[in-house]
């Protein structure tokens, strides 16, 4: 397989997962997300969210009375031994297992985990290997 060179802007706003039990999604993404150290952005009632991603419960007015059905989300890990780690993290807070943590064939060094979420949303975390970045993130100011 030929390396491959990817450009990657903000082609997502933002995601909004709708749930069940708010309180058992709320352990499963705090403990993933303090393990790829990104900080929970707030909470309220009905709702929770960390950088692009926003979860709400079916009475939120964002959510209309509707859950969301199941999707595929994957964030990104430092290294291999986060994958490890939010693998770990997930299936201690109520996560159930969809692919240990190991290298996959979609292109070389893509070392992931996949885990499903209390709804049954996949989750992966993933490390795309030794790479230069060409900035750590994309900071936008209000």
């Amino acid at each position: 397989m030929e390396t491959q060179e990817l450009h990657r802007g903000r082609l997502i706003d933002h995601i909004q997962l709708v749930v069940r039990d708010l309180p058992a999604s709320q352990a499963f993404y705090s403990a993933i997300f303090e393990v790829l150290k990104v900080p929970m952005g707030g909470t309220a009632e009905d709702y929770f969210w960390a950088d692009e991603l926003f979860v709400s419960t079916s009475k939120s007015a964002a959510a209309q009375g509707h859950l969301t059905g199941r999707h595929h989300l994957a964030f990104q890990a430092q290294d291999e031994a986060m994958v490890q780690a939010c693998y770990k993290a997930a299936l201690a807070h109520g996560g159930k297992d969809n692919g240990a943590p190991g290298e996959r064939p979609y292109h070389p060094g893509y070392y992931a985990a996949f885990v499903l979420d209390p709804d049954g949303n996949n989750i992966e975390a993933v490390f795309h290997g030794k790479a230069q970045r060409s900035a750590p993130s994309v900071k936008i100011t209000f």
